[in-house]
């Protein structure tokens, strides 16, 4: 089997990927052993996903089918210290309609799946898993479990954070474990959220509120692992009380409508997102620490930086050179690696019980409250990438 491009892993940066590339020269396979199935029930593992993302997926025909009952915008975001510090973010200052758009993994990822089984110039190589992983001067080749080979130019690591490509590519990663977990669990709520997302810096870990629609939020509260495995053990009404106390009562009286679910936190970072014949995206490529909520928009940036280089690309150019593989990667060299030490570095410093540092983080959120450039500059980062 011979192909352009092979993708392995069909979750939401690989199936993205596909998805850009829908009308493409490209002869695409996607190799994913385990297709989305719907699920009854709201999904634990939410999104939130930037306005500049929900462009890249409005230009590439998925947004736009989503089922609006499902999506929830965010149109401020209340930040609170362990000490009296505070910080709000406006979309409305800052000419936006939304700061982000608050979506179920499972939706996008069936929505994403939907698109990509239409698609003529694609396969889907389901049945069995990758073995071997052998790449020479012209191509990448995959051997499968039953035997078979498959063939491209190209292969793409879209397989997370543990990613079988990036080890059999030898790609170098370092790994760095929080000693933490995000715990996720979606409740109903007295009152209403107004579309605001909630985030409080505690002692006992960084707990956030993002809004479904109607009177519902999800939450995520990202913890060490002993406090984590403590909440996961606790019944349906004991865990209502635990969360509506750490978010100060700010929704009044919660009901759980999805049981939690934990997965655990690491700061993943890789020697390179290219080698020939190999490129990473998406949690293969980088990981970070979930409080800033930028992982899949990370992805997702991944994605359509490769798609802009491929889909531009003359037929007749290889797609697995490396030069082309290096633009990919320059084009990917600043976000992740500003986000990635952002996101570490203010886990750390809300990580530390030293009242000193105490004070001098609870006083530099009031400080940036009252700074409108420097609080508008960081909502045009989060929201596009750039300053």
């Amino acid at each position: 089997m011979d192909y352009d491009l092979i993708v392995v892993g069909g979750g939401l940066a690989g199936a993205s990927l596909v998805g850009a590339l829908r009308g493409s020269h490209w002869r695409i396979a996607l190799v994913e052993p385990r297709p989305p199935v719907a699920a009854p029930g709201w999904d634990s593992r939410i999104y939130a996903i930037s306005p500049e993302n929900v462009r890249f997926l409005s230009g590439i025909g998925i947004w736009q089918h989503l089922d609006v009952a499902r999506i929830a915008p965010v149109h401020a975001m209340a930040i609170r210290g362990d000490a009296g510090g505070m910080l709000e973010l406006s979309a409305y200052e800052n000419g936006l309609s939304e700061l982000a758009w608050i979506v179920e993994s499972g939706h996008l990822h069936r929505e994403l799946w939907e698109t990509v089984r239409r698609q003529h110039n694609v396969t889907i190589l389901g049945g069995e898993q990758a073995q071997r992983l052998t790449i020479d001067s012209a191509t990448a080749t995959l051997t499968f479990s039953d035997g078979k080979q498959a063939h491209a130019r190209l292969l793409v690591g879209a397989d997370g954070a543990d990613s079988w490509v990036r080890q059999q590519a030898g790609i170098a990663a370092k790994a760095v474990p929080y000693g933490e977990m995000g715990v996720v669990a979606n409740f109903s709520c007295e009152r209403a959220h107004h579309n605001v997302a909630s985030q409080w810096f505690r002692r006992d870990g960084i707990l956030a509120f993002l809004p479904l629609p109607g009177r519902m939020v999800s939450m995520v509260w990202s913890t060490s692992d002993a406090h984590a495995t403590e909440l996961l053990a606790l019944d349906a009404e004991a865990l209502c009380r635990r969360v509506q106390a750490a978010g100060e009562m700010a929704l009044g009286r919660l009901q759980l409508e999805t049981a939690a679910a934990a997965f655990p936190l690491r700061l993943l970072r890789v020697a390179t997102m290219v080698k020939p014949r190999v490129a990473l995206v998406g949690d293969a490529a980088h990981a970070i620490h979930p409080l800033s909520g930028h992982g899949i928009n990370l992805g997702l940036q991944d994605v359509r930086a490769l798609a802009d280089i491929l889909r531009t690309l003359p037929q007749w150019r290889d797609p697995g050179e490396l030069s082309v593989l290096r633009a990919y990667a320059r084009a990917r060299a600043e976000e992740p690696f500003v986000l990635q030490y952002t996101t570490h570095g203010l886990n750390r410093l809300f990580g530390t019980a030293n009242p000193l540092v105490s004070l001098v983080r609870n006083a530099g959120l009031n400080l940036t409250n009252r700074l409108p450039v420097v609080r508008n500059a960081l909502v045009r980062y989060a929201v596009s990438g750039r300053f």
